[in-house]
């Protein structure tokens, strides 16, 4: 169990660092959460990760999951108040200076910089959760058919999900 403090000082830290979507934090939670404070193990963080991909804002409720676990429902509402307190304040302050900042060059460059490793991150991401996740044939063949009509179709990701659900169900 972690403290409230703990929680707060992480999902603060966490929220400074939101930078360029939430999957770029999934390196970052899986780090934290797993591997430094054992809030949970691998498999309630890939738990958590897909059961949080069928609401919306997916790994705010992440926080609130792993928030929740690290210090109960106190932990929960500590972990996704801070988890979106620095956004919002920076935000705050810098729309209300967007449009002198977005024309400085070094404002530019430092954003054309991170985006190269932020992709980074997330294949760095999704190579070891796949590594830890896909047990065999049927996996590798439901990512691939994931993959494929994420990409190539409009399909929405939810009927992608809630179908890898069922065949899971079926094709155990």
């Amino acid at each position: 169990m972690g403290s409230l403090l703990t929680v707060a000082l992480i999902y603060l830290r966490i929220g400074l660092l939101f930078v360029g979507g939430g999957y770029v934090l999934i390196p970052l939670l899986n780090h934290i959460m797993v591997d430094q404070y054992h809030w949970l193990t691998l498999r309630q963080f890939l738990d958590g990760l897909a059961l949080s991909q069928l609401t919306p804002g997916p790994l705010a409720m992440l926080a609130t999951f792993t928030g929740f676990r690290a210090g109960g429902f106190a932990g929960a509402l500590v972990a996704t108040i801070c988890i979106f307190l620095p956004c919002c304040l920076l935000m705050l302050t810098v729309g209300r200076y967007y449009h002198r900042l977005k024309n400085i060059e070094s404002i530019r460059a430092v954003m054309n910089g991170l985006l190269p490793a932020v992709v980074g991150l997330i294949a760095a991401a999704a190579w070891n959760l796949g590594v830890e996740s896909l047990g065999g044939m049927r996996d590798l063949l439901l990512l691939l058919a994931g993959f494929t009509i994420f990409k190539w179709t409009k399909l929405s990701p939810m009927v992608v999900i809630l179908g890898a659900g069922l065949l899971g169900v079926f094709m155990p």
